[in-house]
């Protein structure tokens, strides 16, 4: 066998709630979905976390806004990489016990607008008929982007349960089209041929965490594949984040993967590998954060550059992977 666990995992089909009435995890919810389904009603304060991040690629440029609040701590971001020069900057503002900073966080993914408002930034997400319409405008940058989601648009939603009283539901997206601009240190750059991915997050954490991700999504000899992985925070549960997007259809992956790089050279290339996964990936950038105030801090190698390889279907056809552009990530949280 290549790769590790094999998982079984149970397919949601119908509406349900995250939490019980008292704020524990609903065994009900423990599961994956191709559509939104989950009611995030979570209770309590001091451990929930909810997030939305979303990163548009396109051959040019990469930019990426991000809205979370834990609690007692809201964070607002935007990124931004032109990967014709390699210049790159990155804008936050971290907020201590928020009042008035981020409007309500919707508890179902996509059901309604998110606005973060801080003191030299503003970031909008609001979904409409069309996706979901991307605003932030920051000291250095002005995004306006749509994002797509055509008729019958699939992602991968699943609960990831520590126990009963620590649990994440994420909804992973990719394949997104994605049209507008971004105007960046004065210049403006337009999206072609451009993907949005969206990461949404709700759940009550471990104090301290670490995670891999790594998405891509691109057109490969005329198909159309979505590459959705994760490891290390789903180890030890019954759930992965593992899928494929194959010709706009979410397969889902329920084994742990074997993520193989080298922590001392982190643009060595990586691979991914499991029953259905053989994926090398190419750095060319490695955004690199270290925030550390003690009880909190955020440690975090995001690295973008090319998936090559093949993934295999559920009907076993070998399908090659060549210049999927994405990232892989190693991150480290004490929340």
């Amino acid at each position: 066998m290549v790769g590790g666990i094999r998982k079984t995992e149970r397919e949601i089909t119908a509406p349900v709630d995250l939490c019980r009435p008292d704020g524990t995890l609903n065994p009900a919810a423990v599961g994956w979905s191709r559509t939104p389904l989950h009611t995030a009603n979570l209770k309590g304060w001091g451990r929930n976390k909810r997030f939305e991040y979303w990163c548009v690629t396109s051959p040019d440029f990469v930019v990426a806004i991000n809205i979370s609040h834990g609690d007692y701590r809201v964070t607002l971001a935007a990124f931004f990489l032109d990967l014709k020069t390699m210049e790159t900057f990155s804008e936050a503002e971290i907020h201590w016990l928020p009042r008035g900073k981020v409007t309500p966080m919707p508890e179902r993914s996509g059901s309604g607008p998110l606005t973060g408002t801080g003191d030299k930034m503003r970031i909008s997400m609001e979904p409409n008929a069309e996706g979901t319409l991307l605003r932030a405008k920051t000291a250095r940058m002005e995004v306006a982007i749509q994002a797509f989601e055509e008729p019958g648009h699939e992602c991968m939603c699943v609960v990831v349960p520590w126990d009963n009283k620590r649990f994440q539901y994420t909804r992973k997206d990719n394949c997104m089209p994605a049209t507008g601009t971004v105007r960046a240190d004065g210049r403006t750059y337009e999206l072609s041929n451009a993907y949005a991915t969206l990461d949404h997050g709700r759940g009550r954490w471990p104090y301290s965490i670490v995670w891999n991700w790594a998405s891509g999504s691109g057109v490969s000899r005329g198909r159309e594949i979505g590459l959705q992985f994760g490891a290390k925070w789903t180890d030890g549960t019954p759930s992965t984040e593992n899928s494929l997007r194959i010709d706009k259809r979410v397969e889902k992956i329920s084994q742990e993967l074997e993520w193989t790089y080298d922590r001392a050279d982190w643009m060595k290339p990586w691979t991914i590998r499991g029953d259905r996964v053989d994926l090398k990936f190419t750095p060319v950038y490695d955004r690199y954060s270290n925030f550390d105030r003690l009880i909190v801090c955020s440690k975090e190698h995001q690295v973008f550059g090319w998936f090559d390889g093949s993934v295999v279907s559920e009907s076993g056809e070998r399908i090659p992977v060549e210049r999927i552009f994405g990232w892989a990530e190693e991150v480290h949280r004490k929340w």
